[in-house]
């Protein structure tokens, strides 16, 4: 939880002691005082007390407003508290439903994350690790999607109805991030996928646009410590949850998700540079007969795309 503070008002509050401009008067005051009395003796006692008095500032954080400033919780716990109490599993942990009727008692805590998200500055945000940022990111993502939804639940029966013909909600600017207010768009495409940055297309698995089509919202927050596990076994639950991706019809169906956001996966992450080469990893949860699978690892399955499904991940629908 970010503690919030005004700045400004720390850095102006020696003068405020005084009175507008008085520090400053005083201060030159007391260096003209200090230059007619220096002596050899009086030198080093002043040094060392205006030595102490700057000391004594940068404790309060009035000449060092970086260290003023509260860090950045990484473990993200307002967010894993919010998502133990109002996430429901179902296929047998392979898919998720939001309890939104129950999630709008706790706007006001879901507020106070976000504030906490937005708080952060892009100068703080610069100095993180990439999981830190990434963690960062995908978990803003996610909680203003909710916060989203929340807006006009429960007259909602999918995120689209957010939009309209000329308008889409992950476009919609609503968001104060890094200084700046930003889309969900913004989030997932200019900052997760920008290029060069993260490069990894198991972002895919983990961002979450309140559908049931989409994959599953995640039961807790990502956290920079355990970023490669948690994505690795969102990863595995989408691919081993039948209605979204499968071996039938003698042909791999699969989520849409491929298919809008398959060059995401030929950028050589982990060695994968083509779709059958991701999916060859997952045979064992694509399909259970033994050819089948061994099909899907020779890389010799036809690909087909499955309609996506918008209706709203509402725990009350599933």
């Amino acid at each position: 939880m970010i503690l919030s503070g005004d700045r400004r008002n720390m850095l102006s509050a020696p003068n405020e002691l005084y009175g507008d401009n008085t520090m400053d008067t005083k201060m030159m005051q007391q260096v003209g005082v200090l230059q007619r009395a220096a002596t050899p003796g009086s030198l080093l006692k002043n040094a060392c007390q205006r030595w102490g008095v700057v000391l004594l500032l940068m404790s309060f954080g009035w000449m060092n407003p970086v260290a003023a400033q509260a860090t950045f919780d990484h473990r993200h716990p307002a967010w894993t508290a919010l998502l133990h109490k109002h996430v429901m599993l179902s296929e047998n942990g392979n898919a998720s439903s939001v309890r939104y009727r129950a999630f709008a008692q706790d706007r006001e805590a879901l507020r106070a994350y976000l504030g906490a998200l937005s708080s952060v500055t892009r100068a703080e945000y610069a100095g993180w690790s990439r999981a830190q940022q990434m963690a960062f990111l995908i978990n803003a993502y996610n909680a203003y999607t909710v916060e989203l939804i929340l807006t006009k639940y429960p007259d909602i029966k999918s995120i689209k109805d957010l939009g309209g013909l000329l308008s889409s909600p992950w476009k919609k600017k609503f968001i104060p991030l890094l200084g700046a207010t930003v889309s969900l768009d913004g989030i997932e495409h200019d900052m997760l996928r920008q290029r060069g940055v993260f490069d990894n297309p198991y972002i895919h698995f983990a961002v979450n646009c309140a559908s049931i089509g989409c994959p599953m919202l995640r039961e807790e927050a990502y956290v920079a410590e355990q970023l490669d596990a948690q994505l690795a076994h969102q990863a595995k639950r989408f691919m081993a949850d039948r209605s979204r991706n499968r071996f039938g019809n003698d042909e791999l169906e699969v989520s849409k998700i491929f298919d809008w956001y398959g060059g995401d996966f030929r950028l050589g992450h982990r060695g994968i540079h083509s779709l059958e080469a991701f999916f060859a990893q997952y045979a064992a949860q694509l399909a259970d007969a033994p050819e089948q699978q061994a099909k899907i690892r020779a890389h010799a399955a036809r690909i087909t795309f499955l309609d996506y499904d918008w209706q709203l991940n509402d725990a009350k629908i599933r």
